[in-house]
């Protein structure tokens, strides 16, 4: 029997909430700076992204609150749960989301964490503008009318 096989299945952890929360404006997919057993909880899918948020600090991006659990094979050097982690993009496009996100009304929210064909940890992060009750009900609506519709294609 493989010991890699709980490592080989595709992460692809979503922020289900933020779609609901938030009108997405504009994706960016960034690196993360991740300490060695983050990376492996990562891939063992053991992440939430449910109240994470993205702030600024001199100039360099941040996600706070993003929970990466213990990975249970360390030893004695395991990460803290819930520290700050670097988000790495081009100077290009944090010049372009620090500007955005400078406007009132607009977020940089955690949309996805995904590993890449190089075996990499990325996170897709958005820049969103928070929904309105009204508006809320409204994707609802739509939604339920999409589940309608095929089920009646059947």
């Amino acid at each position: 029997m493989n010991k890699k096989l709980k490592f080989d299945k595709i992460i692809n952890i979503k922020n289900k909430k933020a779609s609901h929360e938030f009108e997405f404006v504009e994706k960016f997919v960034a690196g993360l700076v991740l300490r060695g057993t983050e990376i492996k909880s990562i891939r063992e899918g053991k992440v939430s992204l449910t109240e994470a948020y993205c702030f600024f600090r001199s100039g360099e991006l941040f996600i706070k609150q993003m929970h990466i659990a213990p990975y249970v094979m360390a030893a004695s050097y395991n990460h803290d749960a819930v520290r700050e982690r670097k988000l790495l993009l081009s100077k290009k496009e944090l010049d372009k989301l620090d500007t955005k996100f400078a406007e009132k009304g607009l977020s940089i929210i955690p949309v996805r964490i995904f590993i890449n064909d190089k075996g990499l940890a990325k996170m897709e992060i958005a820049l969103g503008r928070g929904k309105k009750l009204h508006d809320k009900r409204q994707d609802i609506k739509e939604k339920d009318l999409k589940k309608e519709l095929s089920r009646l294609a059947y």
